[in-house]
């Protein structure tokens, strides 16, 4: 999907057909807004983190074409132009009859079934991108007051959730199919254990041996082991000078303990920072503690930041970055992430932040 601004992710995804005869396959008809006869489309997928090309057309008369056969519907690319002219979308590649519209703000890809079903999410994605695109340019002007900029900030905040909407309806309306497979890899990190374990159960056959789907399913169950309700599960880590150290040390030993995943080189983490500092200072010596498991691979960046951001709390790591040992027993997917845990080990909260956090920990700690 092209040109999806700022706090917008791309999303996407789509549905059968014949070229020539009685012979299955695709062909792709579509026009580039402002493009020439002799420019170039290329049909593309997403390797690692690149787009690779797969396929090229020449714009002729003002359409370009692509015609092939394909044995089942995969995610792929158009694009056209470079740099700040470069325009992109993605579709669902497939048998069928597939008319593709390459704009600046209302991409289009219909004829198939799942293209047909993508898009009537895309035209709402469309809608919410309008929306948002002056209010995000409205941001650049130096004379707007720091009122305005925070009415802003909460229309585009708004506007983010009604994204997070769409893509909740769009998945759940089509989990049996290409589409809502597509997006639920996509956006499964930002929904509820409880919304992506009924999700999981409706997947058909054919897509349950999906990489994406079984690393889902993992991430899931380590989820409801560790949800709010369960007792907490140990493990072991180094302190920054070296010392093994495991988190029954300190939790389950009758005082309220925050768990805070965070690295160095998380912009958001450093930002909570204070928050979590205001409270230790606050609870300390009030039967709370707070344990801090670090992300890092560099321990000097590690050490480093402990000292900057004043955390005078304990401190654990095996510097093993999304690979730690405490993130993955805990299915930590995105950080500041943290946990709080009662005088008997039980978890009592997850992914508080900010005023929320500070209100729980007053709670737990008045029981």
């Amino acid at each position: 999907m092209k040109k999806l601004t700022y706090l917008f992710v791309a999303a996407a995804a789509l549905g059968m057909v014949a070229c020539g005869g009685n012979k299955p396959g695709y062909v792709i008809t579509g026009t580039v807004e402002g493009a020439a006869d002799g420019d170039t489309v290329f049909l593309q997928e997403v390797v690692g983190r690149q787009l690779s090309k797969l396929d090229t057309a020449i714009i002729k008369n003002g359409t370009f074409t692509f015609e092939g056969v394909q044995d089942s519907a995969v995610n792929r690319y158009v694009t056209s132009g470079t740099g700040n002219e470069a325009m992109l979308m993605d579709f669902f590649l497939e048998n069928g009859k597939i008319n593709i519209a390459l704009t600046k703000n209302n991409d289009s890809a219909t004829g198939t079934a799942n293209n047909d079903a993508y898009q009537e999410i895309r035209n709402k994605i469309n809608a919410l991108n309008q929306k948002a695109q002056p209010i995000y340019e409205s941001m650049g002007n130096a004379d707007m007051t720091e009122e305005q900029r925070a009415e802003n900030m909460k229309a585009l905040e708004g506007l983010q959730n009604e994204l997070g909407e769409v893509y909740k309806e769009g998945i759940k309306k089509n989990i049996t199919n290409p589409v809502g497979i597509h997006l639920f890899k996509m956006n499964y990190y930002s929904m509820e254990t409880a919304e992506n374990d009924a999700l999981l159960q409706q997947i058909p056959a054919q897509f349950q041996n999906d990489a994406a789907i079984v690393k889902i399913k993992e991430m899931v169950e380590k989820q409801k082991k560790t949800a709010v309700g369960q007792k907490f599960i140990d493990f072991e880590m180094q302190t920054p000078d070296g010392k093994s150290v495991k988190l029954s040390d300190y939790a389950g030993k009758g005082k309220v303990v925050l768990v805070d995943f965070w690295a160095s080189w998380c912009g958001p983490c450093r930002r909570e920072m204070p928050n979590l500092v205001e409270a230790y200072a606050k609870y300390k010596g009030k039967n709370f503690e707070i344990v801090g498991v670090s992300l890092d691979q560099n321990a000097d960046s590690w050490k480093e930041a402990i000292k900057t951001l004043k955390m005078t709390w304990p401190q654990m790591s095996d510097l093993k970055y999304w690979n730690s040992e405490g993130a993955q027993l805990y299915a930590v997917n995105s950080i500041p992430h943290t946990m709080l845990i009662d005088g008997e080990g039980t978890i009592i909260a997850r992914g508080l932040h900010g005023e929320e956090l500070q209100t729980k920990i007053a709670e737990a700690l008045k029981k």
